[in-house]
């Protein structure tokens, strides 16, 4: 078997930009909110701290395998979803592993970190871990629908499940990105990266200030230095895979940070203007609007 090592290279160079530039975004958005608050906020290089001093403790406590196994399959699903997702059109450099129908594997590694992290908590013998689980699956399942319906209707649109394909269709011009070509979609999918992202007012499974248990307290050391890393890397990718769908997608460094920190700052800018829900509202909401537009969606291009 022939190893493609400039392939392999320039992949993994890909990751260590998207790693770096997920703390750099984490970070922004996070002074962004304070400041909203009339606070000062972390500085700018507090995730790389908090990365390395993580990455440098080690735990004597045991929970079983499967209990650590969770921070593993969350970030084998981040970094899934960037093997297989194109960042700069035309270079083949930068394509990563992408193919004919990806598409339907990216929606795979999305609900895979999920999973596993929920059969990790399933072993960690809390006795509140059965409603983290049901809380979380129950949330991104009803997010999932809307999104689902959107992606099918911009396949149908398109008449092809590769993302290189559907970028390649929106050039030209912005206005043959699919934000002006399928509207109705395009809202559909943005409203459910509002639940995808995590942030308020759909973060209620690891709501920082009410919890005081869950992931961040219940994984400690480099376990959560693993489950901080694969956030830093999932934001910028899933943040890709709505700038490749919707908006175009980038052919060079500079568009890509640019669209995908607007795409980020959508969900963060309605983070901080609207409170937390609860899990019955949040599940509701996903289920009237969005899920109503993604119908609509698949039907006017079906």
């Amino acid at each position: 078997m022939d190893f493609d090592f400039e392939k392999i290279g320039f992949t993994l160079l890909g990751l260590f930009i998207v790693l770096n530039w997920g703390l750099l975004m984490g970070a922004a958005m996070r002074k962004l909110g304070a400041r909203v608050g009339r606070r000062y906020g972390i500085p700018w290089f507090q995730p790389w701290i908090n990365l390395f001093k993580n990455y440098a403790i080690r735990s004597t406590l045991s929970h079983g395998i499967m209990f650590y196994l969770g921070p593993v399959f969350r970030l084998s699903g981040g970094i899934g979803l960037f093997l297989f997702m194109p960042m700069i059109i035309g270079s083949q450099l930068w394509l990563n592993y992408s193919f004919q129908g990806d598409l339907v594997l990216i929606m795979y590694f999305q609900f895979f970190g999920m999973l596993g992290m929920a059969l990790g908590a399933g072993e960690s013998g809390h006795p509140y871990s059965a409603i983290g689980i049901s809380r979380g699956l129950s949330q991104f399942t009803t997010i999932e629908l809307p999104l689902t319906l959107a992606i099918i209707s911009i396949a149908v649109q398109y008449n092809t499940l590769s993302i290189i394909d559907i970028v390649q269709a929106q050039q030209g011009g912005f206005m043959n990105w699919t934000v002006f070509t399928n509207p109705v979609a395009t809202v559909a999918a943005m409203l459910s990266l509002l639940g995808v992202l995590s942030h308020s007012p759909f973060n209620l499974v690891n709501a920082p200030n009410e919890n005081p248990i869950g992931p961040p307290t219940e994984y400690h050391g480099s376990f959560l230095g693993v489950l901080q890393t694969n956030r830093a890397i999932l934001h910028v990718v899933e943040a890709a895979l709505f700038m490749n769908l919707f908006f175009g997608g980038a052919t060079n460094w500079f568009e890509f940070f640019m669209k995908t920190f607007l795409i980020y700052f959508w969900s963060v800018f309605v983070g901080v203007v609207f409170p937390r829900y609860r899990i019955e509202q949040s599940v509701s909401w996903f289920l009237k609007v969005p899920l109503v537009l993604g119908v609509l969606a698949v039907i006017l291009y079906m």
